[in-house]
């Protein structure tokens, strides 16, 4: 598979992840009025863990054979994300205005960037950092409270926001720690991380006292919750794959965008200035990343794994089952345990799994 139809694959996933999880966003808050917001948020999670796990048991997809440190990689992200997260955004909730708190959870896109290139040795190159900071710019502006001027954080509010920023921090890091198993199927990730934020979600709400709300409004929820959140989080596996942790976090940092326009589009809200602005800001900043040209003289080391490809540059082994593939009409597109020898050349290339050499 060429550079560039593996950046059109992640491009348009990271994408549409946004447009489904933005759309999320201004229909979830229609159902605040029938279901507290922690009981809301573990509904949304476990409606795109069952909602996946449906699909794939009616698909019946077989389950992906991870090794142990994939394993290990996959834990980790859960815990991070669907565990240590949540908690610390509610905790921070408590004491943060909505105003404040919405412009602090737009750090989970710098945190995930920064993550990855200084833990990870993720590629940055001037291009994409700018890019970066125009979109996380628009999103920060579609934020920013606009009927009065900020006033700030007080003091009192000092432990609150910590919490937001660091529950920005955890789920920085289970993006970059999704990054290490994206080969995997991409569905049953995103089931096992609903799944299991889902539990704990639902779990520290009804500690809390929450109590069930109506059926249609559970209904609703779970429906939401399966596309915004499970859809939404496979697509954004499959960018992760393609492009790197910083590349497709920084196309998802353009939900705010889907979010507000489909507020005024469909929730009768009024146009603002911001919203012209931000779009401006985010569409210049698109248009750096997907104009982006790496290509450079790299070498790849041994590897040795299983995920879904065709045989390309950088898979030229033979075996029955890629034979069997095509003469099923599949293209060739099959999954296997396979090794990669070796490998010395120079084309066009982004952080995906096969590329994550230093420069």
């Amino acid at each position: 598979m060429t550079g560039l139809s593996e950046r059109n694959i992640g491009l348009w996933s990271a994408l549409a992840s946004a447009f489904l999880f933005g759309a999320g966003t201004p229909l979830a808050k229609s159902l605040l009025s029938q279901v507290s917001p922690w009981l809301l948020a573990g509904l949304l999670y476990a409606g795109s863990g069952l909602g996946l796990l449906v699909y794939r048991t009616v698909k019946k997809l077989p389950r992906p054979h991870l090794g142990r440190v994939e394993s290990l990689w996959l834990l980790a992200a859960v815990v991070c994300g669907g565990g240590v997260a949540p908690v610390l955004l509610m905790l921070g909730l408590s004491g943060v205005p909505a105003s404040h708190a919405s412009l602090l959870l737009n750090a989970e896109a710098v945190l995930t960037t920064l993550l990855a290139w200084a833990l990870f040795k993720e590629h940055l190159g001037r291009r994409i950092v700018v890019g970066m900071v125009l979109i996380v710019a628009g999103a920060l502006l579609l934020g920013w409270p606009s009927e009065t001027l900020p006033t700030g954080i007080e003091p009192a509010q000092l432990w609150p926001a910590l919490a937001i920023v660091l529950a920005c921090a955890f789920w920085a890091l289970d993006n970059n720690l999704t990054r290490k198993v994206a080969h995997v199927d991409a569905s049953w990730i995103a089931c096992i991380k609903g799944l299991s934020a889902g539990l704990s979600n639902l779990v520290l709400a009804f500690l809390l006292g929450a109590t069930w709300p109506s059926l249609p409004g559970v209904g609703a929820a779970m429906v939401v919750g399966f596309l915004a959140y499970g859809v939404s989080l496979a697509l954004f596996v499959v960018a992760l794959r393609h492009l790197g942790a910083s590349r497709a976090g920084a196309y998802f940092s353009t939900a705010p965008f889907v979010g507000a326009a489909i507020s005024v589009l469909f929730f009768a809200e009024p146009v603002s200035w911001q919203l012209g602005l931000a779009s401006a800001l985010m569409g210049l900043g698109v248009w750096l990343h997907v104009t982006e040209n790496h290509a450079h003289f790299h070498k790849h080391e041994a590897l040795e794994h299983t995920h879904e490809h065709t045989h390309d540059a950088h898979h030229r082994h033979d075996h029955l089952e890629a034979q069997a593939a095509l003469l099923a009409g599949a293209g060739g597109t099959h999954t296997h345990a396979h090794q990669h020898e070796p490998l010395e050349h120079s084309h066009a290339h982004f952080p995906d799994a096969h590329h994550r050499h230093s420069h």
